[in-house]
């Protein structure tokens, strides 16, 4: 049997290609579309926030600096107590008492609008009359007067012990008063005008008794301020 001729081209069966294989990462998440709209949104406001934060912080800070606000002080000038009788029979106090105060506001560019007033006179932490003043405006550095009178009686429960001290300052001649002022204000700054705030004012002062028409002699008293 002749050989084949080996010296001509042999082609065998053909070769498939190579397949290839595709391998999803493990390391990665597919978004879902909600989720991650929700933590833009929620980015996107906590940005705001804190740029409108850090713009008011800023504001605050350049109007401070211009201003350079200052508190306004408050004095009871002169006080005249005629009566202060306290009946042990049945807890009432009979008073009289009168008072100069000065608001003064040392401010060159901040103007204050006083909405209410309410002037309570307390002795010994009884409240026994309140006096509701007149509102007014008070204009850059100025001073404004306040004329409180407290005239009547009032039912006043005194412990043992601040009867005792009632009794000895009425030996004195010479009475540990106290009056609050509780304040609705609105600041004036050019143009612009805050909202109301609420100051509580507390002055405390001994005030001596006028007999038989004889003048006492009263120190003034500076009061504190408590924003």
């Amino acid at each position: 049997m002749p050989e084949p001729n080996l010296n001509g081209a042999y082609y065998g069966p053909s070769i498939p290609p190579p397949t290839k294989t595709y391998h999803r990462s493990r390391g990665g998440s597919s978004c879902n579309p909600c989720s991650c709209l929700f933590n833009c949104l929620c980015t996107c406001i906590c940005q705001i926030i804190f740029t409108l934060l850090i713009a008011l912080g800023v504001i605050a800070l350049v109007l401070w600096l211009v201003l350079r606000p200052n508190k306004v002080k408050f004095y009871v000038t002169d006080a005249t107590l005629t009566q202060f009788d306290l009946s042990t029979a049945n807890n009432t106090l009979y008073y009289d008492l009168a008072l100069n105060m000065t608001i003064r506001n040392p401010n060159k560019r901040v103007g204050i609008y006083y909405d209410s007033i309410e002037a309570r006179a307390m002795y010994q932490g009884q409240r026994f009359a309140s006096q509701n003043l007149e509102p007014f405006y008070q204009g850059h550095k100025n001073t404004s007067n306040l004329h409180p009178v407290f005239k009547g009686q009032s039912l006043v429960l005194l412990g043992d012990r601040e009867k005792s001290n009632y009794n000895n300052e009425k030996n004195s001649g010479v009475y540990d008063i106290e009056m609050k002022l509780y304040m609705r204000i609105r600041l004036k700054i050019g143009w612009i005008k805050t909202h109301k705030i609420k100051p509580k004012i507390e002055c405390d002062f001994k005030v001596p008794l006028e007999a038989n028409g004889r003048s006492a002699n009263f120190e003034e008293t500076r009061c504190h301020l408590d924003w």
